[in-house]
């Protein structure tokens, strides 16, 4: 649906912490291309997004509100597609951009799919290898991708994965990764609010580890086991801390004031905003994380990272050797803990290599694939 008459007219959808942060800079660089942008937020995540809608200026256009307590992929999905039919009719974009493997990701692929509307799909290409883990996410990037038009991947591997299964090698751009953007923009004034930095404060001259963990696949004994193993680190050596943000998810809440309820040096927090969470990991020795997108963030500040699952979907991280994969099992992370305790050269070796995720300009490649294909 080309117009002669007006410039290109995108819609961008999120729904998640993680698809802002990497979607806010497609969004300005398109603007500045004069390529009319439109976003739509499902609030998936409702309150964990909002202090990151303010930190990037963002103007949502369209609420979906299909956040309900206790909901399912199914819920999300049914009510975001039946959502965004009427929407993405009301705004007749020529493509709709989404981020990731996220179930609003899909759902707005399908929608659009459907109407005729063409898909642009940030961050394609990435693969695990085994189709339930991460769940659902590794199957929601497979379905995209059979979906998408357009398909922006983050390295030239994920553009091999894409080439292999069918995908038109005129319809990828290796772009790098826009959390690379966003993280290198806010980095230079990144500030931890006063009730963090009186944290860090009483830490000063600590080894600081920074845990994140809220993935299905660690809910119930796996992450019992991780945070029962962290404690007794913790609390074996006196000169180390650990900081945890810890999800709003009830399977991760429970389990963590059981375990780590009222430890000394131990810091439970409520999520941070965004600049609050690069301060963190700028001030931290290591980072313990499931989360996909810390394993794009950590190496992109230098950081080394332990990535607590069974596999990855960006293998680019261990292979620059600036993440370690410790697998599912907390005897695994126990010993990689002793390892990097007894021996820092890896720690120090982290900061030398090169970021495997990019150079900050991925959002403006995007944008200009997208205005020179629509």
């Amino acid at each position: 649906m080309s117009r002669e008459d007006e410039s290109p007219k995108i819609a961008v959808l999120f729904g998640t912490r993680p698809e802002l942060i990497k979607l806010a800079p497609v969004i300005s660089a398109a603007k500045r291309l004069g390529i009319q942008t439109v976003t739509i937020s499902s609030s998936q995540h409702t309150d964990l997004l909002k202090p990151f809608i303010d930190a990037f200026s963002i103007k949502i256009d369209h609420d979906l509100r299909v956040m309900r307590p206790g909901q399912s992929p199914n819920d999300v999905a049914s009510r975001g597609i039946a959502r965004l039919d009427s929407v993405l009719k009301e705004i007749g974009p020529d493509l709709l951009v989404v981020q990731g493997d996220t179930t609003t990701a899909l759902a707005g692929a399908i929608a659009a799919f459907n109407l005729g509307i063409k898909v642009g799909h940030v961050e394609a290409g990435l693969r695990s290898g085994n189709p339930r883990n991460p769940f659902p996410e590794e199957m929601n990037r497979r379905l995209i991708s059979r979906l998408a038009d357009l398909h922006f991947a983050a390295t030239r591997q994920n553009r091999e994965t894409l080439l292999v299964e069918g995908v038109p090698s005129k319809n990828i751009a290796v772009t790098g990764n826009p959390v690379v953007d966003s993280l290198l923009f806010f980095a230079k004034t990144a500030k931890p609010n006063p009730d963090l930095a009186k944290m860090l404060d009483m830490t000063k001259g600590s080894r600081r580890i920074l845990l994140t963990t809220h993935r299905r696949e660690s809910f119930g004994k796996t992450m019992e086991g991780n945070l029962k193993v962290l404690r007794d680190f913790i609390a074996s050596r006196p000169d180390t801390s650990l900081f945890f943000p810890v999800h709003l998810n009830p399977n991760v809440r429970k389990v963590t004031k059981e375990v780590l309820g009222g430890a000394e040096r131990i810091f439970l927090l409520e999520p941070l905003g965004y600049s609050d969470f690069i301060a963190l990991i700028q001030g931290s020795w290591l980072i313990v994380s499931d989360s996909g997108g810390v394993q794009e963030e950590a190496p992109s500040l230098g950081k080394p990272l332990l990535v607590i699952r069974a596999n990855t979907e960006r293998p680019e991280a261990i292979e620059a050797g600036v993440a370690k994969l410790v697998g599912s099992s907390s005897k695994s992370l126990k010993r990689h803990l002793e390892e990097v305790n007894g021996d820092e050269t890896w720690i120090r070796s982290v900061k030398k290599q090169k970021n495997p995720f990019g150079d900050g300009k991925a959002a403006e490649r995007i944008a200009s694939f997208i205005q020179r294909k629509i």
